[in-house]
């Protein structure tokens, strides 16, 4: 274990983490119990094999914690935090260990580098002299294109891998073709090196880099994967086990293996776009990032809108029409162009970065300009040009199950609620306690549920035994999962996860909305357990502004909430929650010294998409620093969502009500062999 590691575990082992005195005694009395593993009311130096931490709690010096002392020291009223709050003991994160993170590196938005779009019917000879076009592969699930060089390092580092790779691939029915971009390097090299390895794969050794050029290829070692009809699906490193610095016994990612798996399943990957290390090749313009000369429905508009739409817009999906054909969306122009042209669609609410600077979120829906632009200058065109029908993408299949994987605990509802055609529904409470024997490492969850038109948005939190289970806070007291349209699926980073203890009751708080027919409802949430013991426990913490007043037909009303961090924070995502009085909202850091930084700024908050916003890095916020949540408020006629723009709105659990809560996801690392992992 690295020495920054260890020191982590020994500041955590000091307390738990409780974010306010409200939790603070169950949080304590349930780390008590975890080191206690024979039960016997002591902690003896075998338990907590942490002796910094030890000595801290073992106030009598007689080798053992006993209860008493560890409430003792828990009790010691040494640092307090505003309003007469004791300050949670730092767990002790800091910027190293977030370096040290098993987290994948920022990845490229893949819309921006030409993922989705058709790549042109390119030809090219063979080092043999064959002549080849990429459409010949068109009978095939796909082509892997991977360049290559005889004289880069990390090129012939990475001939081993590729040489393995191909017989996979074939036995998949995938095509593979190298390219080497280099003219200058030597044919008899080259040869020998492909001797070498037993490849039989096409070799393309280019002298004027018309493949790469029109690929948009970045280094030698990058890998592209095309679908049968040559859409790009994935671009980027083959997997993360060499770059100019690593030196893996074996890749951690597979990206291309598993790019490859999504789309022989019919799904896109996970991860669209890395980074491929290797030697950098210059930059060229690039035929399959270019813009055409006249945008067509069939290779271009289709493709657009399987990339950023057809999640949702499909038949069976979470929004209210399909656009997943060339007569749905000649059906819907105009409303594409009003929803295109006020930015509402796709949702995606964060404030562009600045410009020049890559945007901080991992899944960052915001249409890339290339797009926007070709589906307005199709809109407006007078014939709308429908194209060669031969080169419209492979149907996007809509999921009809868990999209996590097969879950390993199943969790529904107790019952099946009615959900009337018309009218407004109240916000309904369930409750359901579930039967493990041991706490378990949650990896993945979904929540799914059974007619998804009827269903605005999902809380889940989970309660140990003995701790209350109440209705009506709507999560003003953290969340353990969401579900909002588009967004009901997570998968944790390697190594994280979320805790789910022994005998815990799950509690779900459901906003139906009725969809014009009764239907009865019954979600599940699926959950997928940790293989392995995690390092690192994800939690959340929330920042509720319950004192709100919100005036008659105030049209501009602002109101705040805010919390100081007694210690570096690990921040790994955002997200933000009103009603439907609620038009804009901001989480800023205010550092004990300097200038205020926002961290998510929403100036157009939706409440029918309350997005979750990951950061593609997790951050550190500077302990002694205050969050605070600003949102914004419309309580006037002008508002059409508003229900009675007459009264004073407080906070309250409804619609009708208002609230203001901002959401900071966070970990903190996991002591060692504590919970055993799951199965």
């Amino acid at each position: 274990m690295p020495p920054a590691s260890a020191a982590v575990l020994v500041r955590v082992a000091l307390l738990t983490l409780a974010l306010d005195g409200a939790t603070l005694g169950a949080a304590a009395a349930d780390a008590f119990t975890r080191y206690d593993r024979n039960r016997d009311g002591r902690v003896t130096a075998a338990e907590l094999n942490l002796p910094a931490a030890f000595a801290r709690y073992d106030l009598d010096g007689d080798g053992v914690i006993t209860r008493a002392e560890f409430d003792r020291v828990n009790a010691a009223p040494a640092r307090t935090g505003p309003a007469g709050e004791r300050a949670p003991v730092d767990p002790g994160i800091t910027a190293a260990d977030l370096a040290s993170l098993p987290v994948d590196p920022a990845h490229p938005r893949p819309a921006e580098l030409g993922v989705g779009r058709q790549v042109p019917d390119l030809g090219f000879r063979d080092l043999a002299g064959r002549a080849h076009r990429l459409g010949d592969w068109r009978g095939q699930a796909g082509l892997v294109i991977a360049v290559t060089s005889a004289t880069c390092p990390l090129s012939k580092r990475y001939l081993p891998s590729l040489a393995a790779l191909e017989p996979e691939l074939r036995a998949q029915g995938i095509g593979l073709v190298l390219v080497n971009p280099f003219a200058s390097e030597d044919p008899a090299e080259i040869r020998a090196q492909l001797a070498a390895h037993s490849f039989t794969a096409p070799y393309v050794h280019e002298a004027d880099r018309a493949l790469t050029a029109a690929l948009g290829a970045r280094s030698t070692t990058e890998v592209f994967l095309l679908d049968a009809t040559r859409t790009l699906v994935y671009r980027g490193a083959l997997d993360d086990q060499y770059d100019l610095v690593r030196n893996l016994p074996a890749p951690r990612q597979p990206h291309l293996r598993r790019a490859v798996a999504a789309l022989l399943r019919g799904a896109p990957p996970e991860i669209a776009a890395t980074v491929a290390p290797g030697c950098d090749l210059e930059a060229a313009p690039a035929a399959a990032t270019a813009r055409p000369v006249a945008v067509t429905y069939h290779r271009d508009v289709a493709r657009i809108l399987q990339q950023h739409c057809v999640s949702c817009h499909q038949p069976g999906g979470v929004a209210p029409f399909a656009l997943d054909s060339l007569a749905a969306v000649r059906d819907r122009t105009r409303v594409i162009r009003r929803v295109l042209e006020q930015g509402t669609m796709p949702p995606w609410f964060a404030a562009p970065p600045a410009p020049g600077t890559p945007s901080p979120w991992a899944h960052d829906r915001s249409l890339p300009e290339r797009d926007r632009a070709d589906l307005l200058a199709w809109l407006a065109s007078a014939d709308r040009p429908e194209g060669d029908p031969r080169d419209a993408p492979l149907p996007r299949r809509a999921p009809t199950g868990w999209t996590v994987g097969t879950p390993d605990l199943v969790v529904p509802l107790s019952r099946a609620y009615r959900i009337p055609a018309g009218g407004v529904m109240p916000y309904q409470f369930d409750v359901v306690t579930t039967t493990l024997t041991e706490d378990r490492w949650v990896s993945a969850y979904e929540i799914l549920p059974s007619a998804r038109d009827v269903v605005h948005h999902v809380i889940v939190n989970v309660h140990a035994p003995g701790q209350p289970v109440r209705d009506h806070e709507e999560g003003a007291t953290g969340y353990w999962a969401v579900y909002v349209p588009g967004n009901g699926a997570h998968i944790y980073p390697e190594g994280f996860a979320r805790r789910l203890p022994a005998g815990a009751r799950v509690s779900f708080q459901i906003h139906y909305t009725p969809s014009g027919r009764p239907v009865e409802e019954r979600l599940r949430l699926g959950l997928v357990f940790a293989k392995t013991p995690p390092r690192h426990e994800v939690r959340t913490l929330p920042i509720p502004g319950r004192n709100l007043s919100i005036p008659p037909g105030a049209a501009h009303h602002v109101e705040t909430a805010s919390r100081r961090l007694p210690y570096d924070l690990p921040l790994l995502s955002l997200m933000a929650h009103l009603h439907v009085r609620g038009k804009s909202f901001r989480f800023e850091l205010l550092p004990p010294d300097g200038e205020p930084e926002i961290l998510l700024d929403l100036p157009r908050y939706d409440f029918n998409w309350q997005l979750r916003y990951d950061l593609r890095q997790p951050r550190l916020l500077p302990r002694g620093s205050t969050v605070r949540v600003t949102a914004g408020f419309d309580n006037s006629a002008g508002n059409p969502a508003n229900p009675d723009p007459t009264r004073t709105v407080r906070w309250g659990p409804q619609t009708s009500d208002e609230m203001l809560i901002g959401y900071l996801e966070y970990f903190v690392p996991v002591p060692p062999r504590d919970p055993p992992a799951g199965g």
